[in-house]
């Protein structure tokens, strides 16, 4: 069962997620954007490095590359109650663009910080367009039937993450 609007608003308003845009609140869900930092893959390493795409906007978006993996933020900071858990998921504009996340998008209670996205482009001969501030997906909230013993703030690894993380395996 997932939380309607104005259960949402209200958790929008008492901290849920910073910051806070009511223009985001949907029906039973809340939009959320990409963020300004982004990890990108490097032929000179494995390892995912930053790339400056703050400097990006609509009108220069960074194009994302047929077949091209990225790590981006949301731009929104989230604070998931106990009482609840949270599921990210993509917005069909985005998917029928040729965006794909890769459906590592469950929050558990107690969660803190940035989402972490994991985007790839699906399209096969062309670049999509993408930027800062733009919309990318949708939490759905839903209610516990009782609180976990231990929450996400005791076992979680990206716990508090105020930017864009890689892996910690």
């Amino acid at each position: 069962m997932n939380i309607p609007d104005h259960e949402i608003r209200t958790l929008c308003e008492h901290g849920l997620v910073t910051p806070y845009e009511p223009s985001l609140i949907n029906p039973a869900s809340l939009d959320v954007r990409l963020g300004a930092s982004m990890l990108i893959e490097s032929a000179e390493s494995p390892e995912m490095v930053p790339y400056p795409f703050g400097d990006h906007s609509e009108n220069a978006p960074y194009l994302l590359a047929p077949g091209e993996f990225v790590l981006l933020p949301t731009l929104e900071f989230v604070q998931i109650p106990e009482h609840l858990d949270a599921q990210f998921v993509l917005k069909s504009s985005r998917a029928r663009e040729g965006i794909q996340h890769m459906l590592a998008g469950y929050l558990d209670p107690g969660f803190c910080g940035v989402i972490t996205l994991e985007l790839q482009n699906s399209r096969q001969l062309h670049s999509i367009p993408i930027w800062p501030d733009m919309k990318i997906g949708q939490l759905k909230l839903s209610p516990l039937r009782s609180r976990p013993e231990r929450s996400y703030a005791q076992t979680g690894r990206y716990h508090q993450a105020q930017t864009v993380e890689a892996s910690k395996g």
